[in-house]
């Protein structure tokens, strides 16, 4: 390689040892090094891009600079704050005289004065933390501080057996160079041997590690003999059964250590409060206070047995309560107290003392009582206590309740006599007397507490019971006249709440006629009726079905024209009585209401269920009398002649109405009647002939298109259902029947535009965005079917068919979060609850899913699907019983609603099934949610 050319080599030398560093120059800089500052040179280290100091100027020139700057000090920018000002004195020149000084004095007291505002409040915050501080990290010389006080209880010979602590912590510093021996174990010193099967070794064989040269190990001290290693084990063994033996069962089965025991000591010395130690000094301290202070104040001592009693400290509890029932031998609250605290044994000793003290205490001889643990006993302390307090209803119940009936009528004549106010003394004797002498017992309860409606009550009771019928009423009447002579308010509710009592006790009689008594008691003539149904109401939904058909009864007599009474009674008597109570309740009814077809479809309907059809023929024919030309009699004779296989009957009844009544409704029956007889013709015929008069009746429409539908003839049907939307634009099913039938016949966009066209028409309707959207779904449409549910949604937010189907058109993971958008949005929805219940079936939660099927039949009987449903599930997951009784509740309820039960239940081959059968029917083609 080639030398470089002279001219390019620096003829200056550079040196970097000796020579003063370059101004600003920092070490390291370039790679990244900061600068930092020694004892050298005070002030931080620069970057060399710093603006540079001074440190490095000459001397003279720095001093120039100094002195120039001396002048602008003050003044200067870096001295000047934006909010402060200029640091420091702008004025540290001028002489400070006379004004100055007391500008400064000015000043320092407007200091004071503002200081003194705030210093209570200063004081107080900075006591209040310290304590605070103080609390959560107390010294250690207050933590210690009860135990230091402790130690004046230590006697002279503990002072003396405490061990010298510094001895066992400074041993290893003291000697450290102390040799430290480990014994080796046998197996080590026989597998020395080399396999040699003698039981000794030599001192001398050289198995006690030696160095190089011959020595023994410092510290290996061998005895002058053979050392016999199995003699070594077995003292070592026997050494340490020794040991064991002495905390070990002995020969006769004592135990020097008895671990049940010790752990019950161990038990006791640990206090059961939790709380800190100091809280319960304070306490304890406060509580001595208000002893000394007021030492007849109990229960200052109750609290302060208590308090011990808390701190696992019983007998200090025991003797601070006796203490306290030394000063105060007449508080019973204190000898109840030391009671409790006391063992049994001692309890009765303490309550003896306290009844010599306090003998007319009630409390303490019902403890004494209690005491006792044999009926003799108690009998004994019950007796000598009504010898001190005969006046005591409380005691005398008591006596009596450990009698047998003859001496508890005897005792029960002697309180009636002591407490002849108390109204339960006097009737629990009159139960336990005779007819004759329980008449006389109430007639002197009577005369001494002629203000209690009880007794009055327990005579007509007492009457009723005995046969007595016609005495009960004038009983309750001298009881009511009698009662408002004394000045007794004259409470309605708590009369009926009395015949509702009445009624429970198996008293019929006395509770109609406190019913009957009461039932006008201070009600306006104009709120009577209002008021009579809220009652009967109330008390059917507490059971007392007698009370509520006295109430009716009462209302009937006086409202005898009033459908809505005859009515309510008449359901009543259907959910709650019998087919001959509600039987003859209908024939009053229609006597006084002959115009109200439904009392007469009722007892009509209550004799065919019975089996009695010519006695239902008979009611219909006596309605048509009182009320012509009725197209609901017309069309329930029609429906009792089908039913019962008169099909003749039927269709002489349904000319007859359509030659008297031509409704809608009568022309569809006789349609339909003909159509489930399988003649299409005549049905055909029927419904153009009612059509020309009705041809605004959706269902006609309906019924015309479904029986061409079915001869075959799809072209004609569809013509059918584009006149009938022409005429009836706002039926939904006829929009929903064309777009099916669309469908069918493979035109899937045509059926898209009549449902598209049923929406522009009716805007808002859920049934034609779900079909819509189904169509989709079946079509294989799923994103575009879940779109459309997107927009379906925005529109009818509150539609529960939608949610429903939503739920299920969402993938599993997200079902749940959609269901639970259901519920906010149709909380009550029938629809959204069946949907619900059904995921819980998907997910096998069969106990939540039970509990939602049920709720979802409650809320609307009526809806077909959910019963379905619930005995599709009961039948898969459920037992026999359960599955009765969905059917029975199903059959109760008569559902008429649900697409599923509405597509069994409406098809014409089905005419005749029954709830029951639809039930089987719909269940059995239902699939099973996944």
């Amino acid at each position: 390689m080639a030398a470089p050319p002279a001219a390019l080599v620096s003829k200056v030398k550079k040196h970097f040892i000796g020579i003063p560093a370059p101004l600003g120059y920092v070490a390291g800089v370039g790679r990244g090094a900061t600068g930092f500052t020694t004892r050298s040179d005070i002030g931080p280290a620069r970057d060399a891009n710093d603006v540079s100091d001074d440190r490095h100027a000459p001397p003279t020139k720095k001093k120039k600079k100094d002195e120039e700057e001396d002048d602008d000090e003050d003044l200067n920018d870096s001295n000047y704050d934006e909010f402060s000002g200029y640091g420091g004195s702008l004025f540290s020149k001028d002489p400070y005289d006379k004004d100055d000084e007391e500008a400064d004095m000015i000043y320092e007291e407007i200091d004071k004065r503002m200081d003194e505002k705030r210093k209570e409040y200063r004081e107080k915050r900075l006591k209040e933390e310290l304590e605070k501080y103080r609390q959560e990290r107390p010294k250690i010389q207050q933590q210690f501080s009860d135990l230091k006080r402790g130690l004046t209880m230590v006697s002279e010979d503990e002072w003396r057996n405490i061990p010298e602590v510094g001895d066992a912590r400074n041993r290893k510093q003291r000697n450290p160079r102390a040799e430290k021996f480990t014994p080796l174990p046998d197996t080590v010193l026989s597998r020395s041997l080399g396999g040699e099967s003698t039981s000794s070794i030599d001192s001398a064989s050289g198995l006690m590690s030696q160095y190089p040269h011959g020595t023994v190990t410092p510290g290996m001290l061998t005895p002058s003999g053979d050392l016999d290693l199995r003699k070594m084990g077995q003292a070592r063994n026997t050494l340490m059964n020794v040991k064991l033996n002495q905390v070990s069962d002995s020969v006769e089965g004592q135990t020097v250590v008895d671990p049940k025991g010790y752990l019950t000591d161990l038990h006791s010395m640990i206090p059961t409060y939790g709380g800190d130690i100091n809280d319960i000094k304070k306490a304890r301290l406060l509580l001595k206070s208000v002893r000394e202070t007021n030492p007849n104040h109990p229960p200052a001592w109750i609290a302060s047995a208590r308090l011990e009693e808390v701190t696992g400290k019983i007998q200090a509890a025991r003797n601070v309560i006796m203490k306290g029932c030394e000063d105060n031998p007449k508080s019973e609250d204190l000898w109840l107290e030391a009671a409790r605290l006391q063992p049994p044994e001692t309890a009765k000793a303490v309550i003896a003392q306290a009844v010599r003290h306090i003998p007319t205490s009630v409390r303490i001889w019902i403890k004494a009582a209690d005491l006792e643990s044999e009926t003799k006993g108690k009998r004994k302390v019950y007796r000598k206590a009504l010898e001190h307090i005969p006046n005591s209803v409380r005691l005398w119940k008591a006596a009596i309740e450990l009698e047998d009936p003859e001496d508890a009528r005897i005792l029960l004549s002697r309180a009636v006599e002591c407490c002849p106010t108390s109204v339960d003394l006097w009737l629990a004797l009159a139960r336990l007397e005779t007819y004759e002498n329980a008449r006389k017992v109430l007639n002197k309860a009577r005369e001494n507490i002629p203000t209690d409606r009880q007794i009055w009550t327990t005579a007509a009771k007492l009457e009723e019971a005995n046969g007595n019928i016609n005495m009960v009423e004038k009983i309750i009447d001298r009881a009511i006249s009698s009662l408002s002579a004394n000045g007794v308010e004259i409470n309605r509710e708590q009369w009926i709440k009395e015949a509702i009592e009445a009624e429970k006790c198996g008293s019929v009689k006395t509770c109609q006629a406190l019913i009957k008594a009461i039932i006008g008691y201070g009600i306006e003539d104009e709120d009577r009726k209002h008021t009579w149904m809220e009652d009967a109401d109330s008390c059917a939904s507490q059971l007392a079905y007698e009370c509520s058909r006295a109430i009716f009864s009462h209302s009937l007599a006086a409202f005898p024209s009033k459908k809505s009474i005859w009515l309510r009674a008449a359901y009543f008597e259907k959910n709650h009585g019998t087919r001959d109570s509600l039987e003859t309740l209908l024939q009053k009814a229609v006597a006084h209401c002959p115009k109200s077809e439904v009392l007469w479809l009722m007892g009509a309907k209550s004799k065919w269920l019975a089996g009695d059809v010519p006695a239902a023929r008979g009611i219909l024919s006596l309605a048509f009398q009182a009320n012509p030309n009725s197209e609901e009699i017309w069309l329930a004779a029609v429906k009792l002649e089908s039913e019962n296989s008169e099909f003749d009957r039927a269709r002489r009844l349904l000319s007859k109405a359509r030659a008297s009544a031509p409704t809608p409704r009568v022309m569809m029956k006789s349609a339909k009647l003909e159509w489930c007889l399988n003649n299409l013709d005549t049905a055909l015929q029927i419904l153009e002939e009612a059509l020309v008069k009705f041809p605004d009746y959706a269902k006609l429409w309906l019924m015309k298109g479904q029986i061409e539908e079915q001869q075959g003839d799809v072209d004609r049907a569809h013509e059918t259902f584009n006149s009938a939307l022409k005429k009836c634009p706002s039926s939904i099913p006829l929009w929903i029947c064309l777009a099916r039938l669309d469908e069918k016949r493979k035109m899937l966009t045509k059926a898209r535009s009549v449902l598209e066209k049923g929406r522009l028409k009716n805007p808002r309707n859920p049934e034609l965005w779900l079909e819509a959207i189904r169509i989709e779904f079946r079509a294989g449409m799923r994103d575009i079917a879940n779109t459309m549910m997107a927009k379906a949604l925005q529109e009818c937010p509150n539609a529960g068919i939608l949610w429903s189907e939503a739920i299920f058109l969402e993938p599993r993971p997200q079902r749940k979060t959609k269901s639970v958008d259901a519920l906010k949005k149709c909380e009550h929805d029938v629809n959204v609850l069946l949907a619900v219940s059904k995921l819980f079936w998907s997910e096998r939660k069969l106990q939540k899913c039970r509990e939602w099927f049920n709720r979802t039949v409650k809320i609307d009987p009526d809806f077909g699907d959910a019963w379905a449903y619930f005995y599709r599930f009961e039948v898969l997951h459920g037992t026999e019983e359960a599955q009765l009784d969905i059917k029975k509740r199903c059959i109760a309820a008569e559902p008429h609603h649900g697409e599923a039960w509405c597509i069994v239940s409406k098809n014409i081959d089905n005419w005749r099934l029954t709830t029951e059968n639809v039930l089987m029917l719909v269940a059995k083609d239902l699939p099973i949610p996944i």
